[in-house]
């Protein structure tokens, strides 16, 4: 296991006291995510909003941000899309006797947006 090193002063008096074995060590002891660690630099507004996502979740930011790179790669690597889950269940082209290019015709689009 890494060598610990004591916390400092500033981040006890922010209530990080007990703050895992893995905030203090280069190694990960906390769980069973024993991979790779990254370092992410994030604005104070960003920072803000995890933390208020994590404390609404009852999660921890860690969890939130790989819950985020997950949906991230998942959508990049070619996940289906809700179009794909839609028409999977047979939602696409359901509603019968209408206009089969309606969203695709540009002459239906004359006035669609104005006021």
């Amino acid at each position: 296991m890494g060598r610990l090193r004591p916390l400092p002063l500033r981040e006890i008096k922010r209530g990080r006291q007990n703050a895992l074995p893995s905030d203090r060590s280069d190694k990960m002891s906390d769980g069973p995510m024993k991979d790779h660690r990254i370092t992410v630099r994030l604005s104070p507004e960003m920072r803000r909003r995890l933390k208020a996502a994590a404390r609404r979740g009852g999660t921890r930011e860690s969890d939130l941000v790989r819950d985020a790179v997950e949906l991230k790669l998942a959508t990049e690597e070619g996940s289906p899309t809700a179009y794909d889950h839609a028409k999977k269940a047979g939602l696409i082209g359901a509603v019968k006797g209408t206009i089969r290019d309606l969203s695709t015709n540009p002459k239906y689009f004359d006035g669609f947006g104005g006021s």
